[in-house]
């Protein structure tokens, strides 16, 4: 099969809610996850991680936490993404000597992301953003694993009907109050061809230098 272009997978790309039981085969699971946390996040901090639900145990709780939809039951595997609003405090060393050593970033940018970064995410912490700026580089991820997951001839299903407590608990962190819940996106081979809802026309949704204008 060739696989899609990016213009044909977001085109193609549907929210399925039915899926074949099989699994996802290892070596395609690995690639889906490389290519969604290639996506881009603030100072590249990559505040977000992803835990990858295969247990039928874990996935009915999930299930449970999401109002009992049945996409994390029916689903082989169900990617929880979780922003991580601490990870600017960590040691982020192994993030700057990999900007160092790939030519991205010089020392003079290095030192401004390693001082003015941090400063601007302390910032955000103390006016209570700090878990708003790590949930979109989490959904930003997401976002990539949908396309990924279309380019390989999975399907997925976004849910953001779910309760959080419940979520961090069906996969053992609800100790972790540095860590919300993004969303839920069930993969799989899909047991439905679900055709286009149709979108607003863009006059509606894209404006000109204001709100309101047209192009």
């Amino acid at each position: 099969m060739t696989p899609p272009t990016v213009t044909e997978a977001i085109r193609d790309r549907r929210s399925v809610r039915r899926f074949h039981p099989e699994p996802v085969p290892e070596h395609v699971l690995a690639e889906l996850l490389e290519l969604t946390m290639q996506a881009p996040s603030s100072w590249n901090f990559q505040s977000r991680s992803v835990v990858v639900a295969r247990d039928p145990a874990v996935r009915e709780a999930l299930s449970l936490a999401a109002h009992g939809q049945r996409q994390p039951r029916e689903a082989p595997l169900t990617l929880v993404f979780l922003a991580e609003t601490g990870r600017w405090k960590e040691d982020l060393d192994e993030v700057y000597r990999a900007a160092r050593d790939n030519g991205a970033w010089d020392e003079d940018f290095l030192r401004a992301t390693a001082t003015s970064g941090i400063d601007f995410q302390r910032d955000l912490d103390a006016r209570g953003l700090g878990r708003e700026y790590a949930v979109k580089d989490a959904v930003i991820a997401a976002t990539h694993a949908m396309l990924a997951a279309t380019a390989l001839g999975l399907a997925s299903s976004p849910m953001n009907g779910w309760r959080e407590d419940q979520v961090l608990r069906a996969i053992g962190a609800d100790h972790r109050d540095d860590l919300a819940v993004a969303l839920l996106l069930s993969v799989g081979h899909p047991a439905e061809r679900r055709p286009h809802p149709g979108r607003l026309p863009l006059d509606r949704l894209a404006f000109g230098d204001r709100y309101g204008k047209a192009l």
